[in-house]
């Protein structure tokens, strides 16, 4: 991803921003960055490096966090860089300041959706997104899969698994995503070797657990969304069948049709496509519950960075951590892939919409177009489709 050969970027002399410049870079990635959590990281390690605010060993060592790590990718990074270099002060800042436009954002979007679904230009357009958002959430699980679980077979067996009871049953289950990545220790670091390595419990593990434990004391939307923030592994899109399980199916909040454009919100937003939460936290309960829905799934990324952070790239090596990594990454890839054949019998209704899901497929495979394009584009073809 950089734009300069590593050994010209090592020559660069350290030269760290102020905090106020730093909240003010990531204010602006925060308005204008497109293309989801690795494009923003990339605009990370393409801006910063050169200009000698942090050093390409810290970036490297912020991104083998935020990918150990659940949570959203992107702003988890941001806050790492706030706090290598301003302490609290700095993650505390830099997360708010890369989140708020897109927050804004979504507000926006969120009250004139509230206010005109009912017209049929509103869902002209998204008739002609859903199928899009379709085909976006499915290529998403197979990139996942293919980045992280790679041609192990094992992990391959997860992914399908997780893949086929998230498709039977029509619910994601987080406990999955635990057991999972439980395997993926006893395959990678089993306990005949804990003894040669210290007999580490990885304290990622622990921080799970206690998350997973305080948010029944949190109201119910705040809740939740602590909890999706806490054990969603993988790209952005992994958060999809966490929330379609909750907001639709267990609590009724959202209908399919409301899930649907709550991703599609999401992703043509810039900055971490996460946001989604503030969407539906909007449609459940106004504007406190947008407020709530975003600081609760933001909330464990910011604990990790401030208490688990040090411990992950001191033990990121480790067996028992990598294997827990993996396992359940592939589990996230599994439940993705799976919610995307839920999703899609709501979304794809007939002919035109199959045409559409399929194009835009073929578009973000083969020629790679950026997906708020594509989301853009079904609007459009929706718009000139849709009969009522």
């Amino acid at each position: 991803m950089l734009e300069k050969p590593a050994d010209m970027i090592a020559t660069i002399p350290l030269k760290p921003a102020g905090l106020w410049e730093l909240v003010g870079y990531f204010l602006r990635l925060g308005a204008f960055g497109f293309g989801g959590p690795i494009a923003l990281a990339g605009y990370m390690q393409r801006d910063l490096i050169p200009r000698g605010w942090i050093t390409e060993e810290e970036y490297l060592q912020g991104l083998a966090f935020a990918q150990m790590m659940p949570g959203p990718l992107a702003a988890q990074l941001a806050m790492w860089i706030g706090f290598i270099r301003h302490g609290a002060a700095g993650a505390s800042l830099v997360g708010i300041a890369f989140i708020l436009p897109a927050f804004l954002i979504v507000v926006a979007i969120s009250f004139f959706y509230v206010a005109y679904q009912g017209l049929a230009v509103v869902q002209a357009l998204f008739y002609g997104i859903g199928p899009v958002v379709i085909a976006i959430v499915a290529h998403s699980a197979v990139r996942l899969a293919k980045s992280t679980v790679g041609a192990e077979r094992r992990m391959w067996l997860i992914f399908g698994i997780v893949a086929l009871i998230t498709m039977v049953s029509r619910t994601e289950i987080a406990l999955l995503f635990v057991i999972s990545g439980l395997i993926g220790i006893l395959l990678y670091s089993p306990p005949a070797s804990w003894k040669r390595r210290g007999n580490l419990i990885p304290a990622v593990l622990v921080a799970f657990t206690g998350l997973s434990a305080t948010a029944p004391l949190l109201w119910k939307l705040g809740g939740f969304f602590v909890k999706a923030g806490a054990f969603t592994f993988g790209s952005g899109l992994a958060i999809v069948p966490f929330l379609h399980q909750g907001v639709v199916l267990n609590y009724h909040w959202l209908t399919e049709r409301q899930f649907l454009d709550a991703v599609a919100v999401g992703i043509i937003t810039p900055g971490p496509v996460v946001i989604t939460a503030t969407f539906v936290g909007y449609l459940v309960a106004g504007l406190w519950g947008a407020f709530i829905a975003a600081a609760g799934v933001f909330l464990p990324v910011y604990l990790f960075v401030l208490f688990i952070g040090r411990y992950i790239i001191r033990y990121r090596e480790h067996p028992a951590l990598k294997g827990f990594v993996k396992g359940a990454t592939a589990a996230a890839s599994g439940a993705i892939a799976g919610a995307a054949v839920i999703l899609g019998q709501g979304s794809i209704i007939d002919v035109p919409t199959a045409a559409i899901g399929i194009v835009s497929l073929l578009l973000i495979r083969r020629w790679r177009l950026p997906e708020p394009v594509l989301i853009l584009g079904g609007a459009v073809v929706g718009f000139v489709l849709f009969k009522g």
